[in-house]
């Protein structure tokens, strides 16, 4: 079986993440989300995968190649130029599929491997024209709703209805297979309200005007985030480390300390005096230590330092350097950030509420009482600085010495308190 890919997207949502990379690039437990995708399909069999690529697609191209070397898959890629909508995305795949079944899924998921060998599953026996996956979800406002019949076959799909509806809380995973009836829908897809061919539509109408059948799997005790808002990203890092095995590659000094299932890559050095507590994930040619303290649910990329200092569940991009008396919590910290001795990210609320974050403009409450910060990459802070919970800093931004961050700062920054204690935010030149 073949399987397409959407790739396209930018992921606006994670921004300063998705600045420097996009967001199926992100890296989880040493791999990028849309290899962990890809890696699953694999080994359910599929063969041959066509990307839709589109915002900085040289990333995603440059890493996986043909795919035949380093995955053992024949990759092909499709642009999307202009992002016109889902359906239009998947329009690009009518001459790869042919007249086979394919896959469909989002490449910004993340989800149980074990979903990808029941969906298929289901779907064989079947014998429909399609198969979605659903999960369950408790604000069905913000997601695409399916409401299935009693044979659980796909009735109705509607776009974030209103709680009056009562119209149940399935909404679509992103993981699908079709047959090539789909593209005949897509077709008869007309442009939606918001000017975009919707996928949603095209289902409907294969069901409607086609009179085809979806198979609905709700995806019940498994793992699945559609990586939507930044503190999924530690949701699933935790899911990933969860089954990670230890593997000791790379050297430890006298008196290390190591406990739980942790892996440390090639070249990586952990100095004396340094406890790491797993699950969690070192990359290549990293510097641990001396005296570090690292806990439970952390990933360090390639190429980082990790000094005198305490880092817990975060995620830490290749090229970070944290060397001086930092305490880095339940944050993620983008590629090539250096932080100033004695920076400091809180993690909590006096009052012990949830953080929220703003998201697009909005604040969003992140259901959480420990949440950091996020910090875009190629940033850098000063000696003494303090970033507080829930806060975003952007990429090229400098934070000043003995400063306080109590909200959100934009890419290429520099923000400071002059002689008086007054904030300065200029833009960099």
């Amino acid at each position: 079986m073949k399987a397409v890919i959407l790739a396209a997207g930018k992921g606006t949502r994670l921004d300063p993440i998705t600045s420097t990379v996009p967001k199926p690039m992100i890296p989880i437990g040493g791999k990028p989300l849309l290899e962990h995708a890809l890696l699953n399909l694999r080994d359910i069999g599929v063969q041959e995968i066509l990307i839709i690529v589109g915002y900085k697609e040289e990333i995603i191209k440059n890493y996986f190649g043909n795919g035949l070397s380093k995955f053992n898959v024949k990759i092909k890629y499709a642009t999307q130029l202009e992002h016109l909508g889902t359906a239009h995305a998947v329009s690009f795949a009518k001459d790869f599929v042919g007249d086979d079944d394919f896959f469909l899924m989002y490449g910004d998921l993340l989800t149980d491997p074990q979903v990808f060998k029941e969906v298929l599953e289901i779907y064989k026996k079947s014998r429909c024209e399609g198969l979605i996956s659903l999960f369950e979800v408790n604000n069905p406002q913000e997601y695409g709703i399916v409401s299935l019949n009693k044979e659980a076959y796909v009735e109705k799909i509607t776009e974030k209805p209103s709680v009056d509806l009562n119209l149940g809380n399935l909404a679509n995973a992103g993981i699908f297979i079709f047959n090539p009836l789909i593209f005949k829908a897509i077709e008869l897809t007309d442009l939606s309200i918001r000017n975009e061919y919707e996928f949603t539509d095209s289902m409907q109408i294969l069901i409607n005007q086609l009179k085809g059948k979806i198979k609905g799997y709700v995806i019940k005790d498994l793992f699945w985030s559609d990586i939507g808002l930044p503190w999924h990203l530690l949701e699933a890092n935790e899911f990933i480390l969860k089954r990670i095995k230890s593997s000791l590659q790379g050297k430890l000094e006298e008196n290390v300390n190591v406990s739980g299932n942790v892996f440390i890559g090639k070249n990586t050095l952990v100095k004396s005096g340094s406890y790491i507590q797993g699950p969690c994930y070192i990359g290549e040619k990293s510097l641990i230590g001396p005296n570090a303290y690292i806990r439970p649910y952390t990933y360090i990329g390639n190429d980082c330092h990790i000094g005198m200092s305490e880092v817990k569940n975060s995620l830490i991009f290749s090229n970070t350097s944290i060397p001086h008396f930092n305490y880095i919590g339940d944050s993620i910290i983008c590629e090539n950030v250096n932080l100033g001795a004695g920076t400091k990210i809180s993690n909590l609320r006096f009052d012990n509420k949830s953080i929220s974050m703003i998201i697009n403009e909005k604040s969003v409450n992140s259901g959480r009482r420990k949440l950091g910060a996020i910090i875009g990459s190629n940033s850098q802070t000063g000696i003494n600085s303090s970033i507080m919970c829930g806060k975003k800093i952007g990429r090229d931004s400098i934070i000043g010495a003995q400063t306080i961050v109590n909200e959100d700062i934009p890419s290429y920054t520099l923000y400071y308190q002059d002689e008086n204690g007054i904030i300065k935010k200029p833009r960099k030149t």
